[in-house]
């Protein structure tokens, strides 16, 4: 059975606050390690996302983008963040919440923000799984690529919209 159209709990989504980058991390790190299983191997898994412990440059990397946060009842359950030149960088939901219009409204206001810094387009490097929603976004895939992490490849897609 399918998720409602419309989720039973309100969603909040605002601005990236200082000191969130352990929860944000945290949110990575299931999302990668569970939500992306049916797409790349536990190997590929482990590579792309490797310990549950928050990276020194995590906070520093949030901290240097727009980064918006999704809120459910308080819980940080997913974000989106943008670097400049208009890269989408991060974007990831708890796999528990998928489904619900969140990545769909995260993505509203890193485009909105795009627009308003006047970026000519969006690119982004998309995973198995966000690659169909980037799609239901407008966006274009440009190719197919293998990238290296710690040792292991990693299949995903570049990809952009124009604004």
């Amino acid at each position: 059975m399918g998720h409602p159209a419309k989720p039973a709990f309100p969603i909040t989504i605002r601005p990236y606050r200082a000191g969130e980058a352990e929860a944000l991390h945290g949110v990575f790190f299931k999302t990668v390690r569970e939500g992306t299983a049916s797409h790349y191997s536990e190997r590929q898994r482990r590579a792309w996302a490797v310990t549950d412990k928050m990276p020194d440059q995590w906070n520093a990397r949030l901290g240097d983008q727009f980064t918006l946060v999704a809120t459910v009842e308080g819980r940080i359950v997913g974000f989106m963040s943008l670097r400049h030149g208009g890269y989408v960088d991060l974007a990831y939901v708890l796999p528990e919440h998928k489904g619900f219009g969140i990545g769909t409204q995260l993505y509203d206001g890193i485009e909105a923000e795009a627009n308003n810094r006047g970026e000519p387009k969006l690119t982004t490097e998309a995973s198995h799984l966000a690659r169909p929603f980037f799609k239901r976004q407008g966006w274009t895939e440009i190719e197919k690529q293998i990238v290296e992490r710690h040792g292991v490849t990693l299949e995903n897609f570049r990809m952009e919209k124009l604004l």
